[in-house]
């Protein structure tokens, strides 16, 4: 089975759109990366409030 032939622009063409296929994943991963933080931070705060009413509740202080 002969391979197909490729022009240059052909190649071009394949190379820029693999380009943009990269930068597309990138900002996809950065934006993945912003949630993740965003997710911690509010798990280590919901951690911290659960620790505080456990505290609370086990000292009889429920305001």
């Amino acid at each position: 089975m002969p391979y197909p032939k490729y022009t240059k622009a052909d190649l071009e063409k394949i190379v820029y759109t693999q380009l943009e296929n990269l930068n597309a994943i990138h900002d996809l991963l950065r934006i993945m990366k912003i949630q993740n933080e965003l997710i911690e931070n509010a798990n280590k705060r919901l951690k911290d409030e659960i620790s505080d009413f456990k505290m609370r509740v086990d000292h009889g202080d429920t305001k």
